[in-house]
């Protein structure tokens, strides 16, 4: 995908919805249910990035859209809160790097990929959640800045943790 985007954007992103469908509808046996993404952050950042970045053609952004909407209209995608982890590009790239992702080696060179981040964690997700983008719906979300280090980060978790654990129903969680 990271090598010819307008080729695989529309497989992975379909994947991707599909998994995300199934986390969200799949029986739920605890209280709270925690997922790293929704397929809302799914359509809304990363769909939209590959989209306005000219890297997925409109035919395909407009049949994801399609399911998209079909799905949120048929099926309970809801969510209880979300909890967006505000960041520089920078930091969203050291931490890419870190992890070592397979998929994620071949991801182009710091200018290619600050644009990447950029586009998800600086425009889209701020967009999507804070500035109440027409193309949002309305959701629960909390903001914590997370340009700090795996201890600070740990104790920000702890002072947020009644808010992110007992929000709405306990139903969902993002």
């Amino acid at each position: 995908m990271y090598r010819d985007a307008c080729r695989w954007a529309l497989t992975l992103q379909t994947y991707v919805q599909l998994t995300m469908l199934e986390q969200h509808t799949r029986p739920q046996t605890l209280p709270v249910r925690l997922m790293e993404r929704s397929i809302h952050s799914a359509r809304y950042v990363f769909v939209e990035n590959l989209y306005r970045s000219g890297r997925m053609p409109e035919v395909d952004y407009v049949v994801l859209t399609e399911w998209f909407d079909w799905i949120t209209r048929n099926m309970d995608v809801s969510v209880d809160l979300i909890v967006y982890l505000r960041t520089t590009p920078e930091t969203c790239y050291q931490r890419l790097q870190t992890r070592c992702r397979e998929e994620e080696k071949v991801i182009p060179l710091v200018r290619a990929s600050f644009s990447l981040v950029k586009g998800l964690n600086h425009h889209l997700a701020p967009e999507w959640l804070v500035k109440g983008s027409p193309m949002t719906h309305v959701f629960n979300f909390q903001v914590i800045e997370a340009d700090h280090d795996m201890q600070k980060m740990l104790e920000l978790f702890e002072r947020n943790r009644d808010r992110i654990l007992t929000s709405g129903n306990q139903k969902h969680g993002t």
